[in-house]
């Protein structure tokens, strides 16, 4: 009997832990994808295999945070009401147990990813380069900030315009970089911050206006000065110190070599220093500088010498001429000797020429020279000469020579060059004739030696014929006498034209 209630007792322990040790199945979560903040939303978990003795508990956690208990519920079936917070956002899984045998293993839902928005709140751009106001070339750093937001998408507005991206305008989610700032730049800058749920509710938020300023840098200003008398003693030179950019206001100094004579700081970017002044005399060198809060900007080194007007006043001229080889155009060029600030002026006839004309055109190059350019013709007839003085005093004017301009005499051949040319045709004939005539005398010379040659030549020929003309007397003397006379006759007058040649010969 013993032995079968041992081995009942033995079967009836197997089934209790078989049941035991039975496994949950896995729940189903189900719920929203998508939620805002503070919103009310639920979740619900199915358990559809569980041993139907046991009390099966429902527990609703962030994936990977069992610590934190979401929501309980003591059923197969739950529902969990949450009030939604950013914390929520990520993967949410549901875990099933037995609630009063622990010997029965837990099981876990599928995860589901639950996305939260939470509107944008408190948007305001913080300058993360330093300063409201700084000078081109730098790089500004903008970033938009908020209280309150994610999944934001942000815009950035200068001026109420949307700023367009370029190599030099970085847009970065939340920052704006602008890189070699100019003061095209500057403006009222804010962000735009928004985020949306479902394209149905859309949230934003608005910067408050921010003004950034670039500065322009001050340009290396120009130098130059002007002299101005006050009385018979006393003469003054006005500096002038002028920059054509940069963002006022600006601080000029004038160093006289490297002592410093001024300092002001202006609302302009031009500035006058009235130094005193003694002529003739070099009295430094002179340089500007300016300054409006970044690096200094330098001017060239200007000598402060003023040299008086001295003659002689030169004036010299050149011409154009036309298709026809007539003289169409002047160019007068009148300079002094000496002078550093010199004023020209043209005369016509002593009626004074300023400007442009009908026929004339004046151009200054002080100090080097003045020219005055003329088209010739009727209109332009006349006497000029020009007058040169010190701009600062008209008293000591000096004046060039005068020329006549006419246009019959411009195209004229000058008696000179006349005289040249005749004289050059006049050497040419007289040279000519001089080789003619010595040309006749070498051929008459030439001429008389051969007839003097022909001559002797004809006597030789003579001589030989007497000597067989006597041979041949000798044998016939009676009969031949007469003829051997003849030829005698003839030899002799031979002679007598060679003795004539040579005579006239000597003549020559």
């Amino acid at each position: 009997m013993f032995p079968y209630l041992l081995l009942g007792l033995l079967l009836g322990t197997c089934c209790c832990s078989n049941e035991d040790s039975m496994k949950l199945g896995r729940p189903e979560l189900s719920g929203p994808s998508l939620a805002v903040v503070k919103d009310i939303i639920t979740f619900n978990c199915l358990l559809s295999i569980y041993p139907k003795n046991e009390t099966i508990l429902l527990e609703l956690f962030k994936e990977g945070n069992r610590d934190k208990l979401l929501g309980f519920y003591s059923s197969s079936t739950a529902s969990f009401p949450l009030i939604v917070k950013t914390s929520h956002e990520g993967n949410l899984e549901c875990v099933a147990r037995a609630q009063n045998n622990s010997h029965v293993e837990p099981s876990v839902s599928y995860t589901h990813s639950l996305k939260v928005i939470e509107p944008v709140a408190g948007a305001e751009v913080i300058i993360q380069s330093g300063v409201e106001e700084l000078f081109e070339g730098r790089t500004l750093e903008l970033k938009c900030t908020l209280t309150a937001g994610n999944h934001v998408s942000y815009k950035w507005l200068v001026n109420g315009q949307p700023v367009l991206q370029s190599p030099l305008r970085i847009i970065a989610h939340d920052q704006l970089f602008i890189y070699r700032t100019t003061s095209a730049d500057s403006g009222l800058y804010m962000c735009v911050a928004t985020n949306n749920y479902n394209t149905t509710r859309i949230f934003t938020s608005n910067s408050s206006e921010v003004e950034i300023t670039v500065k322009d840098v001050v340009s290396n200003p120009a130098i130059s000065f002007k002299v101005l008398k006050e009385n018979s003693n006393n003469y003054f030179a006005v500096v002038t110190c002028q920059s054509t950019r940069g963002t006022l206001p600006v601080t000029f100094s004038l160093y006289n070599s490297t002592e410093l004579a001024f300092n002001v700081t202006v609302e302009e970017r031009k500035v006058n220093f009235k130094v005193p002044l003694f002529l003739d005399r070099h009295l430094g060198w002179l340089q500007c500088q300016a300054n409006n809060g970044d690096e200094v900007a330098y001017s060239q080194w200007l000598p402060l010498q003023v040299v008086s007007v001295g003659g002689p006043v030169m004036m010299h001229y050149d011409y154009d001429i036309g298709q026809n080889y007539a003289v169409i155009g002047l160019r007068l060029y009148c300079k002094a000797r000496k002078g550093s600030h010199p004023r020209y002026q043209w005369f016509l006839n002593q009626t004074l020429l300023q400007g442009r004309g009908s026929f004339y055109y004046v151009v200054n190059q002080p100090p080097d020279q003045s020219i005055l350019l003329l088209s010739v013709g009727r209109s332009s007839t006349g006497t000029y000469h020009c007058e040169v003085s010190d701009i600062f005093d008209n008293t000591t004017a000096i004046s060039s020579n005068k020329q006549y301009i006419d246009k019959r005499v411009l195209n004229r051949l000058p008696v000179s060059v006349v005289a040249v040319v005749f004289g050059c045709f006049t050497f040419l004939v007289v040279l000519v004739s001089a080789c003619c005539f010595v040309g006749v005398l070498f051929r008459r010379r030439k001429m008389g030696k051969e007839s003097l040659v022909s001559q002797e030549m004809e006597a030789f020929a003579a001589y030989e014929d007497d000597l067989e003309i006597s041979e041949y007397c000798e044998d016939n003397e009676v009969v031949m006498s007469a003829r051997c006379d003849e030829f005698d006759w003839v030899s002799k007058t031979s002679e007598d034209d060679a003795m004539f040649v040579d005579e006239l010969a000597d003549e020559l």
